[in-house]
Formats: structure tokens, C-alpha cells, sequence
């Protein structure tokens, strides 16, 4: 007994040690996730001043005691936008992320479980809504319907469908060769059952993982949208409208780019690193490849 315990510890020390060092991409994107989401919540509740309000007197002051991150060029404090934009930024990723996966999702499944000429059609409707990119067809629904907020949540969320479209039926064609299916076909449960409480249950983890990775598509987008006047209309604070009101002052004050740029790229890195942390956690395989 005592020369069996030595052997088996050490290996479940190394086991449990190599699977937190994997796990670094989704503590660090999990930290950065959570910070723009508490800030985002903190601006409910709380904000130095008020974001939109205009004081020519305290224009381009330096960051201080009473402005943190300092003002903008009309005396607005930018630590103040910097808060209300993460707010602006998470409701466009999740409605963003909501549309697609509401559509994409059952899309896929759908695809999957259907004859192969629906699935074809199916994947050939989403290689040509696939072949505009998020940006460019935000721009269309913008130039159509005007600019605002939702018309940039609903151009991104559908812009975003044919990733998990894609990803969902290449993970419910895996799940249907399964030999729990072909018992749930022979013991009479219709397609409908089995997608609802077979399929969908277990391609859960992509969903996940393409969810985490299309918000940080989402952040991004909408931050372009903004910066080339598409997005968020002002008053309301944007990270990417920012950036392009700091465009003149770049040289004379570049804090001003510096701020909202790295909020956007916090925010990106998060999601993108929560979102490869989550697919090492959830396959296995690409775990074991490591």
C-alpha cells in the first residue's frame, strides 16, 4: 500500500497542475470579461460626472483627482464615457449574440436533421450571407433604415448567424451517429424530441464557445460602426465614436485614443480569450494536443 501511494500522487498532482496551466487563456479572459461587465454595471449607479454634459471651461484637462482619464475637447469627462460605453458595448454584444444564436442555432440543427438537399441549400444560403463580412453589411442596414443602435445590433446579429449555422450542424451531424439517437429513433421519438432533448443538450458547449467568440466580433463591429459614424447616434458615449472624435486631437492629446482603444481591446482580448479557453475546457481532444 504505502509503495502504491507515491506512484499515484505524483501523477494526479501533474494531471490537476498541467490542467490549470491549460486553463490561463480562461481565467485571464474570464478577469477581463468581468471587469467591462462590472464597469458596465457600475455606470447604472454611479458615474465622476456626467458623461454627456459639456464644459467648455474644463476642455482638454489633464487626468486628475476630479477627472481621472482627464476631458475631451468639449469638457466632457472621458472616465465617465469610458463606464457608460461599456454599457452601450455589452447590449449590442448580447443582443447581437442573441439574434444569431436564436436563428443560427435551430438553422443548424435543423440542416442537419433535415434531407441532405435542405441541408445543402441551407449551407449554400449561409455561404452567400457568409461572403458579406459583419462590417460591411452593418453599412448597408445602416445607409437603409438610418443609424442608430439597433439597427447595428440586428446588422451584426445577422451577419454573425452562419458561424453558428455552420458550427452547429457540423456538431449535430456528430451527435446524430451517436448510438443513443438511433435508440431514441427506435423507441419512437419523432425528429422534434430528438433535437430538443438529445441534440441540442450536448452541442450546448459550441454554443457556448461561438458565443464568447462572436461577442468579441459584436465588440468590435460595433466600436468600426461607430468610429465611421454608423453606430451608436451621440449623445450616447461609444467607444468607437470616441476614437474618431480624438482623431484631430491625436497629436496634441493622444490620451484621448489611448483610453477608449484599450477599452476596446480589453474587451476583445476577453472574449476571445474566454472563448479559446472554453473550447480547451470543453474538447478534450484539443487538450490533449497541448
Amino acid at each position: 500500500m504505502s509503495a502504491e501511494i507515491p506512484e499515484v500522487l505524483p501523477t494526479g498532482q501533474t494531471g490537476a497542475r498541467r490542467r490549470g496551466l491549460r486553463n490561463h487563456s480562461l481565467l485571464i479572459g474570464a478577469a477581463l470579461v468581468c471587469l467591462v461587465i462590472v464597469m458596465g454595471l457600475l455606470s447604472f449607479v454611479w458615474t465622476p460626472h456626467n458623461p454627456t454634459l459639456v464644459n467648455p471651461a474644463a476642455r482638454l484637462q489633464l487626468p486628475s483627482a476630479e477627472y481621472w482619464f482627464g476631458t475631451d475637447k468639449f469638457g466632457r469627462d472621458v472616465f465617465s464615457q469610458i463606464l457608460v460605453g461599456s454599457r452601450t458595448t455589452l447590449f449590442v454584444g448580447i443582443v447581437a449574440v442573441g439574434v444569431a444564436g436564436v436563428i443560427g442555432v435551430p438553422l443548424g440543427i435543423v440542416s442537419a436533421m433535415a434531407p441532405n438537399w435542405f441541408g445543402e441549400l441551407v449551407m449554400r444560403c449561409n455561404d452567400l450571407l457568409l461572403a458579406f463580412p459583419a462590417l460591411l453589411l452593418a453599412i448597408m442596414f445602416t445607409a437603409v433604415f438610418g443609424s442608430s443602435t439597433l439597427v447595428a445590433m440586428i446588422a451584426i446579429g445577422i451577419a454573425t448567424i452562419p458561424n453558428f449555422a455552420r458550427l452547429i450542424r457540423s456538431g449535430t451531424l456528430q451527435v446524430l451517429k451517436t448510438e443513443y439517437i438511433l435508440a431514441a429513433r427506435a423507441s419512437g421519438r419523432g425528429p422534434f424530441a430528438i433535437g430538443l432533448r438529445h441534440v441540442l443538450p450536448n452541442v450546448s458547449s459550441l454554443i457556448i464557445v461561438q458565443a464568447s467568440v462572436s461577442f468579441a466580433i459584436a465588440v468590435l463591429a460595433e466600436a468600426a460602426l461607430s468610429f465611421l459614424g454608423f453606430g451608436t447616434p451621440p449623445p450616447t458615449p461609444s467607444w468607437g465614436r470616441m476614437l474618431q472624435e480624438s482623431q484631430e486631437m491625436l497629436w496634441s492629446a493622444p490620451r484621448l485614443a489611448l483610453f477608449p482603444g484599450a477599452a476596446i481591446a480589453v474587451a476583445v482580448l476577453g472574449f476571445n480569450l474566454l472563448g479559446d479557453g472554453l473550447r480547451d475546457r470543453f474538447d478534450p481532444k484539443l487538450e490533449d494536443r497541448r
